[in-house]
């Protein structure tokens, strides 16, 4: 048997040596080379790599369509408010950017969770007596994505399940499948403006539930939540003693008629992780400035979840610099005009949009409440010639020029996402596109018989 002695000798002022004998029993060893062992390359990917889906990439890409040649492209696809240029964010954000840039203090690397001045920043603006915040409870994130990410693998270990909604955000299910959770899809119901299944929620808690996810406002669905809906979310949570994750990175971006409520505010014992940011409300997504606030009135989570997030944010050592350095000039010193003509404009354009595919037969859009998103339900038996929602969604693309998200991508098939962000006239355009194209492939009740039976 080999073995092995390293020793160190120092000699009187000398430094120590560093000794290595090395006894094979008799046995000359190569270094270099291992018996039986022939150097190759076998460079492969990671298994974390090969677990990591995007869905609405892979349906996306697939769809193998030329948009008509004759008709210029509307995209209803991309959730990114800046595209069109109609929605520019405010003069006082850009403003405090070229301020903290031309300042020169914010050039170097800041503590991983952020600036103490720019967490206490945050906990000023999101603090309220129902649920009150501190420089501590915040953590900065490069965007909500990451905020997200990190709440995930601080609650979850691999073999552990999440609760995600259905439809939901896709990136909740390509986070957790690439770390190993498993996701169960709870339901939201469209005939109840997309409030979530109660009874189908708690069905899924078992001994291995980590967290649940909640996304309030929605994305896909524009939906928000009242304060007796929140409050049953909570009471589920509390009896089966599961953490809620709380994407509201739509926080506030609600139409006139609704109130938004974060359900920290609501909770007396739940602990919450609140995940946001300033991509969407301030018009800046590319800025990638996140947050997560830690609400934990009970002390569940206690030190071992704060420290978790601590060491899980030093892999990246923090957001950008310059935009911490601008944050408590963009959040104390928006306008409120800002925030309410952005809402007066998605009201408007859901209003425009909900009116007008309300009156296409073979069509059913749930009226939104906020964020900036509508989704349609897509009778389907009226349109035969198509299998599902992507194959409603690649023709509506070749034949009109508009690309709409299949629902497919959100686990939720037979439906399409409309995003509300475009240009009012497009949306109008968009619309009567819509309209043609479903007038041209439906069919009532008789007409889908005979289909059916020619299959």
């Amino acid at each position: 048997m080999d073995s092995y002695l390293i020793q160190v000798n120092g000699h009187g002022d000398r430094a120590p040596v560093l000794d290595v004998h090395l006894n094979t029993n008799g046995n000359n060893m190569s270094l270099g080379k291992v018996k039986g062992r022939k150097p190759r390359w076998a460079v492969r990917a990671s298994e974390m790599s090969k677990k990591t889906f995007n869905p609405v990439r892979a349906i996306v890409d697939s769809m193998k369509v030329e948009p008509n040649p004759k008709k210029a492209m509307i995209s209803l696809s991309l959730g990114d408010p800046t595209v069109f240029g109609n929605l520019p964010t405010n003069d006082e954000v850009t403003q405090a950017v070229k301020e903290v840039l031309d300042s020169g203090r914010y050039n170097g690397y800041a503590p991983s969770v952020g600036y103490q001045s720019c967490r206490e920043a945050v906990a000023a603006y999101y603090s309220c007596p129902e649920a009150p915040l501190e420089a501590q409870d915040v953590i900065l994130t490069s965007g909500c994505s990451q905020a997200i990410e990190l709440a995930l693998a601080v609650l979850a270990n691999p073999g552990q399940n999440i609760l995600v909604p259905r439809p939901g955000f896709s990136l909740y299910k390509t986070l957790a499948l690439s770390m190993g959770i498993e996701v169960k899809l709870y339901n939201l119901l469209p005939e109840k403006s997309w409030e979530i299944d109660l009874k189908h929620l708690e069905s899924l808690v078992d001994e291995k539930t980590a967290c649940l996810i909640m996304n309030n406002p929605s994305n896909p669905c524009g939906s928000v939540f009242s304060k007796s809906h929140l409050q049953k979310i909570l009471a589920v949570a509390s009896r089966q003693c599961v953490p809620i994750l709380a994407d509201e990175i739509y926080g506030d971006m609600v139409f006139a008629d609704c109130k938004y409520e974060p359900i920290a505010t609501l909770s007396t014992n739940v602990p919450i992780l609140s995940c946001g940011g300033l991509a969407k409300r301030w018009l800046v997504p590319g800025w990638r400035m996140g947050w997560i606030l830690i609400h934990d009135r009970r002390d569940i989570f206690g030190n071992e979840i704060r420290d978790g997030l601590l060491r899980l944010s030093q892999r990246i050592l923090g957001p950008c610099t310059i935009v911490q350095g601008a944050l408590e000039h963009i959040l104390h010193r928006t306008p409120p005009e800002f925030y309410h003509n952005t809402l007066s404009i998605l009201k408007s354009n859901a209003d425009l949009c909900y009116a007008a595919l309300s009156a296409i037969p073979g069509l059913q859009p749930v009226r939104p409440a906020g964020a900036m998103y509508l989704m349609v339900e897509i009778e389907m038996e009226h349109f035969p010639e198509f299998e599902n929602d992507v194959e409603f969604t690649e023709r509506l693309i070749s034949e009109q020029s508009v690309f709409c998200l299949p629902a497919t991508c959100f686990e939720y098939p037979n439906f399409f996402r409309v995003v509300i962000t475009v240009p009012e006239e497009m949306i109008l355009e968009a619309c009567s596109r819509i309209q043609e194209f479903c007038e041209m492939h439906y069919q009532g009740a008789e007409g889908a018989q005979d289909m059916e039976c020619d299959k």
